[in-house]
C-alpha cells in the first residue's frame, strides 16, 4: 500500500488531480490506513496510469470513463472503445487541418513583414482583414 505523495509520484499525476478523479467517480475511494489517509495499492496505480494515458491522448472524462468501464469487461467486444478511439481520431485529424491552416496564414503573415513601419506592418494590416477565424467564415481556433 502507498501513500497519495507516492501514488503521485508513480503516475506523474498531480494529488489534487488524483483528488478530483476520485471526486468524479474515474478513480474509486481508497482505502484508509489507521490514521485516516489515503492509500493505494498496484491496482489504483494501474488505472491511474490508464487515466493518465488516456488524457494525454486528449480523450476527455467522459470518454475515458467510457473506457474504464469497458476495461472492465475483457470478454465483451472492443466495437466500444474503437468507436470512441475512432472518433477521436477524426477530432484530432480536423484540429490538425485547422492547425495547418493557421500554420499558412501565420507564415504568409510573417513573410510579408519586413519590420518597416506600423502604417507599412502587414501583420497589422492582415489581422485588420481576417482571412481565418470567425469573421471570415471559418472555425474559431482558440479552443486548440
Amino acid at each position: 500500500m502507498i501513500s497519495i505523495g507516492a501514488l503521485s509520484k508513480a503516475s506523474g499525476v498531480h494529488i489534487e488531480t488524483i483528488r478530483y478523479y476520485e471526486r468524479s467517480g474515474l478513480l474509486p475511494k481508497p482505502a484508509r490506513a489507521t490514521n485516516g489517509r489515503r492509500v493505494y495499492d498496484d491496482g489504483d496505480v494501474r488505472r491511474l496510469l490508464f487515466i493518465r494515458h488516456a488524457r494525454d491522448l486528449g480523450f476527455d472524462l467522459g470518454a475515458v470513463r467510457d473506457l474504464l468501464q469497458l476495461q472492465e469487461q475483457p470478454n465483451q467486444s472492443c466495437n466500444g472503445a474503437w468507436r470512441l478511439a475512432s472518433a477521436h481520431l477524426e477530432a484530432v485529424e480536423g484540429r490538425l487541418r485547422l492547425l495547418e491552416t493557421l500554420r499558412a496564414e501565420l507564415t504568409r503573415m510573417v513573410a510579408s513583414c519586413r519590420y518597416g513601419r506600423v502604417s507599412e506592418c502587414h501583420v497589422i494590416d492582415a489581422l485588420a482583414t481576417p482571412q481565418f477565424g470567425p469573421s471570415a467564415g471559418i472555425a474559431n481556433c482558440r479552443s486548440l
